[in-house]
């Protein structure tokens, strides 16, 4: 899909997966800065990945208040930024899948997602989701991950 960059470089959409992370409220700030003011459109999504020996169409009360606390967060981290934004959260078995099909669906320019310093046995990790986006998005992604301390602590 060829991108349709605005003028000064801008997008025209950009999707920002949120998990209510750390990272999150950065992401969203980029995707603000990145879309065109008031003709570019931000996508706040919140995957809620449902375990398999659930129905995917399951009620999680708990997942989904999360979700909305989540998602409301993030809009009020958007309103300084004047970008029409659009929050939603959806559930699926695996949010990569899932980023990749609405960031396709909404035909986006870009996913701007966000990564908190993490690791597994000891290494750095980019977890499951952010390089299923890199291989698979059918459009630009960027990643924003925050800074480590000299203590290795994220911030």
């Amino acid at each position: 899909m060829a991108s349709r960059k605005l003028k000064n470089g801008r997008f025209s959409s950009v999707l920002v997966p949120v998990e209510g992370n750390a990272s999150d409220q950065a992401a969203v700030e980029l995707a603000c800065n990145l879309a065109s003011g008031w003709k570019g459109t931000v996508y706040v999504l919140h995957v809620i990945e449902v375990e398999r020996s659930l129905p995917l169409d399951a009620e999680i009360p708990a997942a989904a208040t999360r979700a909305e606390e989540v998602l409301t967060a993030m809009e009020d981290v958007a309103k300084p930024h004047r970008c029409k934004v659009q929050a939603e959260m959806l559930q699926s078995r695996r949010a990569g899948p899932a980023i990749v099909q609405a960031s396709a669906d909404r035909q986006v320019d870009a996913i701007v997602v966000g990564a908190d310093y993490a690791t597994s046995y000891g290494s750095f990790s980019l977890g499951a989701t952010v390089p299923y986006l890199l291989e698979n998005a059918p459009c630009k992604v960027i990643l924003w991950r925050n800074g480590v301390s000299p203590s290795g602590a994220a911030g």
